[in-house]
């Protein structure tokens, strides 16, 4: 094996698309968490680091502990694992020795309610929603949770304690995660019926109950992303750029619901790729201090 495979793999072990945005919206939940005091370098730096580290165990050991399914899937069958490539014991200890030293760095270094966000991560991503993928299609939903937790950890490492703005970022992830993962779930159907997975689109294979869960969420989520205009953090620019970007969202759902095609599920899922950075420009160049 080639040093540039075995980097690969490792990268793919970490699910380094999905870390990299967990930090993205890490770093913004920092920023908004420190508002007009002093920005310390070192300690954001500490932050992202151990953000990083619990987020790159939650890959490794959701791998080994779906190396099984992964190798039903066309779409996972040449991951690392199923692939042969990597022995599983050793992603088993590298992924237990990535969570314990993230959450030592979280505790030691930040403070104890982002290393306690960070536990929960790992319990919820690893013991709740993993085994729970095999079992009900509402799996999704407890999935969001920890997907959502790496703004609110931003904040608290910045911010130091819970508060409703760090709980309105949280919110924001959370909402875009179901339609946005009900879409792929959708153009990989078959994929998740082969491994045996009960995602929701296996066990509607109409499409209502799906339609249903995109639309209640992208309404949801038109709500929240309001709040913060509502309650005086954000501007007017803010409200109406989100305004459209969530009614964009929206109509793609609305198509969803009434194509219930392939088409129709892949325009969702590209609108929801484009909505999060679009939400967090916005946020950031219309904050008001």
């Amino acid at each position: 094996m080639t040093w540039r495979q075995h980097f690969s793999d490792h990268l793919e072990l970490a699910k380094f698309r999905i870390c990299l945005l967990a930090l993205l919206m890490a770093t913004l939940g920092y920023w908004l968490g420190v508002g007009a005091g002093p920005f310390r370098g070192w300690h954001f730096a500490v932050s992202l680091l151990g953000i990083a580290l619990v987020g790159v165990s939650s890959g490794f050991l959701n791998q080994y502990m779906e190396r099984d399914v992964d190798g039903k899937m066309w779409r996972t069958l040449n991951r690392p694992l199923p692939g042969d490539r990597v022995a599983p014991l050793y992603v088993l200890k590298v992924g237990w020795a990535m969570g314990l030293l993230g959450e030592a760095i979280l505790l030691i270094f930040v403070n104890p309610v982002t290393a306690v966000l960070g536990g929960l991560t790992l319990l919820f991503y690893l013991g709740i929603y993993t085994p729970s993928k095999r079992l009900s299609p509402y799996s999704t939903l407890i999935g969001a949770i920890p997907g959502a937790l790496p703004p609110l950890m931003g904040w608290t490492s910045s911010y130091g304690i819970l508060h409703w703005e760090g709980f309105v970022l949280f919110m924001v992830l959370f909402l875009w995660q179901v339609p946005h993962f009900l879409a792929i779930a959708w153009l990989y159907q078959s994929d998740y019926s082969r491994a045996g997975l009960p995602v929701l689109p296996v066990v509607d294979p109409g499409g209502r109950a799906v339609a249903r869960q995109v639309i209640f969420y992208l309404l949801a989520l038109t709500i929240v992303v309001a709040l913060p205009t509502h309650w005086g953090l954000t501007g007017r620019v803010y409200l109406v750029g989100t305004t459209i970007a969530s009614i964009t969202f929206l109509i793609s759902g609305i198509f969803l619901a009434r194509n219930k095609t392939m088409k129709s599920a892949r325009g969702v899922f590209f609108v929801s790729i484009a909505y999060l950075p679009v939400w967090a420009i916005l946020m950031v160049c219309d904050l008001i201090r």
